[in-house]
């Protein structure tokens, strides 16, 4: 069937006047399957727009099939991507999912969810962890979709030159409101994390900048940068100022109202891997912070 259309409108307005019995659903399942043409081209989007005297056709199911395959549909993958690029997929890591599977083998991951994103547009795709996050920390992670954007931004992690910054609901306020914390921290065989005097031959430095936000008499919210990226490193800093990170337990934390760790991963600065450009990344702090 074939109809010019009188008047400006959406393309499922003219379906529903081309097929006046028909419902919503049958109507948009002739998009989807690529049945619908607008002057000689074939339309997926219900609320296109159709001009008055475009001519618009719904293609018997056969000759759709022949002409055009279906629109490739979004992979159901429970995955907040940020950004996307070439040589870059930045995405929001939720809390309680691991960046990357550990000895166990565990089968979802954000580093296996990226990678089953990337696959649904073509099989042939990968990607690469360049840093990581702890389980329990949710933000911004970045990975490299080709080996030399790896090599770039490991690079960069590792001179330092990545600036990553980090919201944490810690008990009671830091004092004073705002300076560094250097430490060492070693990890023992079972991945436990203590500080550890500086000249010890396994303890590794972890220096962190902070600074208050915003305080009330119970929580204050708390804003770190690192410089360098072990594993728990904020988590100690805040328990050395004897303000435990909201929900930590393990690092002294008295009270876990949101049945999760307070820390949040809320930008990443770095230069671009394929042209050195200046890049920002942020993620959204989640409503479960509370911060006005």
């Amino acid at each position: 069937m074939k109809q010019t259309a009188s008047a400006d409108s959406d393309l499922l307005a003219v379906l529903r006047s081309m097929f006046p019995q028909s419902s919503s659903t049958t109507l948009r399942k002739m998009l989807t399957q690529g049945r619908v043409v607008v002057n000689g081209d074939v339309v997926h989007r219900a609320k296109a727009t159709v001009h008055a005297g475009d001519t618009v056709e719904v293609l018997e199911r056969q000759r759709a099939e022949e002409r055009t395959p279906p629109p490739i549909t979004e992979p159901a993958v429970d995955l907040d991507v940020l950004y996307e690029d070439d040589a870059l997929l930045v995405v929001n890591k939720p809390h309680r999912l691991l960046s990357v599977a550990t000895d166990r083998l565990e089968i979802d991951t954000l580093h296996s969810r990226c990678v089953d994103y990337l696959k649904h547009r073509n099989k042939d795709a990968w990607c690469y962890i360049v840093h990581r996050l702890d389980k329990d920390t949710s933000g911004v992670m970045v990975l490299a979709k080709h080996p030399t954007a790896k090599r770039e931004l490991q690079q960069q992690f590792h001179d330092r030159e990545v600036h990553r910054t980090y919201l944490a609901m810690v008990e009671s306020a830091p004092r004073p409101p705002s300076g560094t914390i250097r430490t060492w921290l070693m990890e023992d065989k079972h991945l436990n994390v203590k500080a550890v005097n500086k000249n010890h031959p396994q303890g590794k430095e972890a220096i962190s900048h902070y600074h208050v936000v915003q305080s009330n008499d119970a929580s204050s919210l708390v804003e770190v940068s690192i410089e360098t990226g072990r594993r728990h490193q904020i988590r100690m800093a805040m328990q050395h100022l004897g303000t435990p990170v909201v929900g930590d337990e393990r690092h002294g934390a008295s009270t876990n109202p949101h049945q999760r760790i307070m820390l949040h991963a809320s930008s990443l600065e770095f230069l671009h891997p394929d042209n050195d450009d200046p890049v920002r990344f942020e993620a959204p702090l989640p409503n479960i912070f509370g911060v006005a």
